[in-house]
């Protein structure tokens, strides 16, 4: 009876450890780790930007992990991974798709994220290995920081994009307008006037909408 109600409670993504004294069993308690409530919002929230696949690595059972990936709208749960097993899943992820980002908080992601396109720490309570190890760390220990990352990152990427070709294209037409009789003073003026744009361009990433969890 005791084997059913383990088998029953771990088919549902409990963590299970039993109680006995001496020979003889006195019952089994269920532990079960419960997703943040924003779980499945930030998760929609990554789909939102273009993020094809959300994947869990974890090292709990894979009966456990299958259930919170469920509850969160995770594509994929991959369970019982040691760290060692985490990087290799990174490896194999890395050599069918085209950039992976790891995203953790603890000694045993470290690995993981030294191996992924970009690595992600978690929060300042995070371990300081993590810590080091990530190529971006968000010290809000919020799940609406990850995607709020992603957008900012990527806003900042195109403003750059942006600001180059307004630079070099202003160059590009000073050399042959100056070549064919521009002044001097009009060629400064116009290439100074481009530096203003380039700032003000620029300027927009301060107007990024901040969640209000991460603005508090």
């Amino acid at each position: 009876e005791l084997m059913a109600d383990v088998q029953a409670a771990q088919s549902q993504g409990r963590t299970i450890m039993v109680v006995r004294r001496g020979a003889r069993y006195l019952g089994a308690i269920g532990l079960m780790d419960t997703p943040r409530d924003s779980a499945r919002t930030v998760a929609r929230s990554l789909r939102d930007l273009g993020i094809r696949r959300l994947i869990m690595i974890s090292g709990d059972n894979q009966q456990v992990a299958d259930a919170i990936a469920a509850q969160t709208g995770i594509d994929e749960a991959w369970g019982d991974l040691l760290p060692e097993d985490k990087v290799e899943a990174i490896r194999r992820l890395r050599e069918g798709e085209h950039q992976v980002a790891m995203v953790g908080d603890g000694v045993n992601d470290a690995p993981a994220m030294a191996n992924a396109t970009v690595g992600i720490a978690m929060g300042a309570a995070g371990s300081d290995v993590a810590l080091e190890t990530a190529d971006i760390a968000l010290m809000a220990d919020n799940l609406d920081a990850l995607p709020f990352a992603v957008g900012l990152s990527r806003r900042t990427r195109r403003i750059i994009r942006e600001n180059l070709l307004v630079s070099l294209g202003v160059v590009a037409l000073l050399i042959p307008a100056t070549i064919l009789g521009l002044s001097i003073g009009l060629a400064v003026v116009a290439h100074e006037g481009s530096t203003l744009v380039v700032v003000a361009n620029a300027l927009r990433l301060l107007r990024y909408p901040v969640p209000e969890a991460q603005a508090e």
